[in-house]
């Protein structure tokens, strides 16, 4: 059996201090790097399978949650795009070796585009990317399906007291959208233009998903004109795509890159 272990990795300073949990399994490349979802962990039943999945076949891993999620430290209500970003940047940075096979779920498909692009920019010399899978990837989420979504009671809550209690339906408490949250995302929004990833690239997106509309899978494919490219629609898919069958395709995704 493979070697997987919990670590810890100290990001930031002053304020900006934070704790990052690390769950890092040992095997060959190339290896997969988990990145989860708006006010998920790395516990969720699609990390969990991907590792169990890397583990049966031998292969690294590695999972982690973002500040203010999961086991990591931090306040959730500070972080930004930017902040989970440089967690990433420094996950990736510290315990990748050799290719990976980014694996981004929702709000982890936007910083999937984001963490390969900054990849690119500064070329580590001891791990690069092989490939990406996104699953129902929400990127540009906090403009293009919160803020112009947003009935006009929610603008004026984010603007005026810099906050809005957003309801969930994956969970009791609803989410808390701050004014930091939309104000820095709009410092990363890709679509505008061409996204040049220099990998393959696999989208798995629900017809069915409330939050991410499959015409946004559409949309972020079309701006991946430079790179191969397979999106698969699931015609009953929810958002989560958790289910046995979904996991499956998940799995099949990943098993291309070998």
């Amino acid at each position: 059996m493979n070697d997987s272990s919990l670590k810890f990795l100290d990001l930031g300073t002053g304020p900006a201090t934070r704790r990052i949990a690390v769950r890092l399994r040992t095997g060959a490349a190339p290896g997969l790097f988990w990145l989860g979802g708006f006010k998920s962990d790395m516990q969720g039943t699609k990390a969990v399978a991907l590792d169990q999945w890397a583990e049966a076949q031998g292969r690294a891993c590695v999972r982690f949650d973002y500040s203010g999620h999961g086991e990591s430290g931090g306040i959730f209500t500070e972080g930004t795009i930017g902040r989970w970003l440089e967690d990433s940047l420094a996950v990736f940075t510290a315990f990748a070796e050799g290719p990976q096979v980014l694996v981004g779920s929702s709000m982890g498909g936007w910083l999937a585009l984001l963490l390969v692009r900054e990849l690119r920019r500064r070329a580590p010399a001891n791990a690069s990317v092989a490939g990406l899978v996104l699953i129902a990837p929400a990127v540009d989420f906090t403009e293009e399906l919160m803020w112009k979504r947003f009935p006009p009671e929610a603008r004026r809550a984010i603007e005026t007291t810099g906050a809005w209690q957003r309801p969930s339906q994956y969970a009791e408490e609803p989410y808390v959208i701050t004014r930091g949250l939309i104000e820095d995302g709009r410092n990363h929004l890709l679509l505008g233009h061409l996204i040049e990833t220099g990998c393959p690239v696999r989208i798995l997106q629900g017809v069915q998903d409330p939050d991410v509309p499959w015409g946004h899978a559409v949309e972020l494919s079309s701006r991946l004109a430079h790179d191969d490219v397979v999106l698969t629609l699931v015609k009953d898919g929810d958002h989560r795509l958790s289910r046995p069958e979904d996991i499956e395709r998940l799995i099949g995704a990943v098993a291309e890159f070998s």
